[in-house]
């Protein structure tokens, strides 16, 4: 099975975790529209979405899917999205898409996060894949400057601003052994809106695309 095949195979697996009837949060990025093209074939459909980026909000509408605004739910019984990469404790980098505040808001509002990733996204140490810090512009230079001091390699992403306005630093080289310590260490510098280490945020459950099907990771807590 290639790349696509595994993500639309975890797209559709993710339906089990949907109650039909109810408004879901909607993450970001290729497999989760491969889940919004799923979502769509649901009969009864859910309610409603909150979307995590104007990309996957096109995406749901253009099935017909109502999309809310966030200020307006108060909690989500599941948020679906995907990873760039997930450890053996649900705690995950996101941000390859650019849309990781947006995201992290959401998640923050749902009692379950369901990830849908392919093998590839596993690791046992996070930091392989380039970490994303949005940072408000003004702070790029010194936000830079404290990643370097812990190590990283920081990148402005050339040509993306994301949805809130924000630009992102890529940073390399960093081994994220304690995922909660260093999403609260980075997250409190003054520029940063948020750094994609989704530790406190963490996955309830990984659907997981493998060339044997799909493997469920649960972590409990």
């Amino acid at each position: 099975m290639n790349q696509d095949e595994l993500k639309a195979l975890v797209g559709r697996a993710a339906l089990a975790h949907v109650q039909p009837g109810t408004v879901i949060g909607v993450g970001t990025g290729s497999t989760v529209n491969c889940f919004i093209d799923a979502l769509a074939t649901m009969t009864p459909r859910i309610a409603g979405a909150v979307s995590s980026s104007e990309k996957s909000t096109e995406r749901l509408r253009a099935h017909g899917i109502p999309v809310l605004d966030c200020n307006a739910v108060e909690r989500l019984p599941v948020y679906v999205d995907g990873a760039d990469e997930i450890d053996h404790g649900g705690h995950m980098i996101k941000g390859g898409g650019a849309a990781l505040t947006r995201e992290k808001i959401v998640a923050d509002i749902a009692e379950r996060f369901v990830c849908i990733a392919d093998e590839s996204k596993r690791v046992d140490t996070l930091g392989r894949f380039p970490l994303p810090v949005e940072v408000i512009p003004m702070a790029a230079a010194q936000v830079a400057r404290r990643l370097r001091a812990l190590g990283g390699e920081p990148v402005l992403r050339q040509g993306v601003v994301t949805d809130n306005g924000g630009h992102i630093l890529d940073v390399r080289g960093l081994a994220i052994i304690d995922p909660l310590a260093m999403e609260a260490e980075i997250n409190q510098w003054p520029g940063v809106v948020t750094v994609g280490i989704f530790a406190r945020n963490r996955a309830s459950v990984c659907l997981l695309g493998t060339a044997q099907g799909v493997k469920t990771l649960t972590f409990p807590g």
